[in-house]
């Protein structure tokens, strides 16, 4: 019984030492200048901005950033019924390596525009009426898109 309440005693200690330590710590951090302990929030990264590559009379419909590098824009024609997509550098530069694709799965069909490019890929285009687009951008190694967005009206004719 002796080694019991010793343990006992010597884990009430320890666990009043560290209760001690728990509330000292956020005097202690308290106590810090503001300077040392503000740290700087990550800067989101500037999103490029749509050229107008696909032409008049094209949205926006859809976006996806390519880390800080670029985005890639879906775009849409009423007038057409076609889908564009162009990937555009945030800051262009020296030619990377950069592709824009479009495409749908039913009949698959995939177009794409890739090379070597300072400030962007594509425009590609594609009539996708009534159906679900996969799209992508790719900007040195760094690849972004959706698959299977921005469906049409189903029941629209792709004459």
């Amino acid at each position: 019984m002796t080694n019991i309440r010793r343990a006992s005693a010597i884990g009430a200690a320890v666990t009043a030492t560290a209760c001690a330590a728990i509330t000292l710590a956020p005097a202690a951090v308290a106590a810090e200048p503001t300077a040392q302990r503000a740290t700087a929030a990550p800067k989101a990264a500037a999103a490029a901005k749509y050229n107008g590559a696909c032409g008049g009379g094209y949205s926006v419909v859809n976006s996806a950033q390519i880390g800080t590098k670029g985005t890639v824009f879906l775009t849409y024609s009423s007038a057409t019924g076609k889908n564009c997509v162009v990937t555009v550098r945030t800051t262009p530069g020296k030619a990377v390596h950069m592709t824009a694709s479009l495409g749908f799965a039913s009949p698959t069909t995939t177009v794409s525009d890739t090379g070597y490019y300072t400030t962007y890929a594509g425009p590609v285009y594609l009539d996708a009426r009534g159906l679900c687009v996969t799209w992508r951008g790719e900007i040195a190694g760094e690849v972004a898109g959706k698959n299977g967005t921005n469906c049409g009206s189903l029941a629209a004719n792709r004459g």
